[in-house]
C-alpha cells in the first residue's frame, strides 16, 4: 500500500508536465523584442496605430497552433453535434468568410514585414554610405600622411648628407692639424 502514493505522486507530477506542455504548445509564440534600435523605433511608430496592434495580434494569433486546434475542435463539433446537415453551407460560408479575412491579414503582416525589411535596408544603406565616407577622410588622411613621410625622408637624406660632410670636414680638419 506504501507503493501507491509514490505512484500517484509520480503519475501528477507528470500530468501538471503534459499539462504545462499542452499550454505552452496553444500559445502564440512569443518574439524577442528586436536588438536593432531602427526596429525598435519603427516598432514604436507602429504600435501607436490602434489597428495597427490589433492587426499584429490577429496574425501572431492566426499564424499559431492554438489556431488549428480552435478550428480542428470547432469543425469536428459543428458535424459531430449536427449543428446542420451536409454539405455544410453555413459552415462554408463561415470558413470562407474568415478565408478572405485571414488571406487580407497575411497581406498586412506581409506589408509589415516589408516595411522592416525596407527599414533596415534604409539603415545600412545610410551606415555604407557613412562608412564610405569615412574611407574616403582615411585615404585623403593616408595620401597627406605620405607626402608627409616622402618630405620626412627627404629631410632625412639631407640631414645624413650634411652628417657625412660635416664628418668629412671633421677629418680633413685632424689630420691637417695632425692629430
Amino acid at each position: 500500500m506504501t507503493a501507491s502514493p509514490t505512484v500517484d505522486k509520480t503519475n501528477s507530477r507528470h500530468s501538471r508536465s503534459r499539462i504545462a506542455r499542452a499550454g505552452r504548445s496553444l500559445r502564440p509564440v512569443k518574439l524577442p523584442p528586436p536588438q536593432n534600435q531602427v526596429l525598435l523605433e519603427h516598432a514604436e511608430k507602429r504600435a501607436q496605430n490602434a489597428q495597427n496592434r490589433i492587426a499584429d495580434r490577429i496574425t501572431t494569433f492566426a499564424g499559431s497552433m492554438a489556431f488549428v486546434y480552435i478550428h480542428i475542435i470547432w469543425f469536428g463539433c459543428w458535424i459531430g453535434f449536427g449543428v446542420e446537415k451536409y454539405p455544410f453551407g453555413l459552415l462554408t460560408m463561415i470558413v470562407s468568410l474568415e478565408a478572405i479575412f485571414l488571406s487580407t491579414f497575411v497581406m498586412i503582416s506581409q506589408n509589415r514585414a516589408e516595411a522592416k525589411r525596407q527599414v533596415l535596408a534604409d539603415e545600412q544603406w545610410r551606415t555604407v554610405r557613412e562608412e564610405d565616407g569615412q574611407n574616403k577622410q582615411l585615404l585623403t588622411l593616408s595620401s597627406e600622411q605620405d607626402h608627409q613621410n616622402n618630405e620626412l625622408l627627404g629631410l632625412s637624406n639631407q640631414i645624413l648628407a650634411l652628417t657625412k660632410e660635416v664628418h668629412t670636414f671633421a677629418r680633413q680638419a685632424a689630420s691637417r692639424t695632425g692629430n
